[in-house]
């Protein structure tokens, strides 16, 4: 099986979160600006959510994306005011004909004082556990 990783992260939240992908499945994560260019079985997708959008280099990189090239999607980020980014990004995969898998995962993201310390060591450990689940 061929894996991908690849994420936008503004305040390092969402960096954080991909090493723990990283970990367990022995693929190097990427930023959004390096697109896909081989047929993947799995994209593991990640971003946060700035003044309640997922950034724009996100919904770009998304553009690049083709249904015979991804297989699937599991997306995942952290937010400190909306409740998460994967509805977002999922809207966008799905209008290009993208499979998302219905596995998604959001935990807190801090700013500023909301939040504060998220994501902790609980909401890494949470995501390690969901990320087994998708393997």
């Amino acid at each position: 099986m061929k894996n991908a990783i690849r994420f936008f992260s503004k305040f390092g939240h969402t960096k954080e979160m991909v090493k723990v992908i990283e970990e367990l499945i022995g693929e190097k994560a990427l930023t959004v600006d390096n697109p896909i260019t081989e047929p993947i079985d799995t994209l593991y997708l990640g971003a946060g959510v700035m003044l309640g959008k997922v950034d724009g280099s996100v919904m770009r990189f998304i553009e690049t994306l083709k249904p015979d090239q991804v297989k699937r999607v599991i997306c995942f980020g952290s937010s400190a005011i909306i409740k998460s980014p994967v509805p977002q990004m999922r809207k966008a995969l799905e209008a290009r004909g993208i499979m998302v898998d219905t596995k998604e995962f959001t935990c807190k993201g801090s700013m500023g004082p909301l939040h504060s310390g998220h994501p902790n060591q609980q909401d890494f450990d949470n995501f390690k556990t969901f990320i087994k689940t998708t393997l």
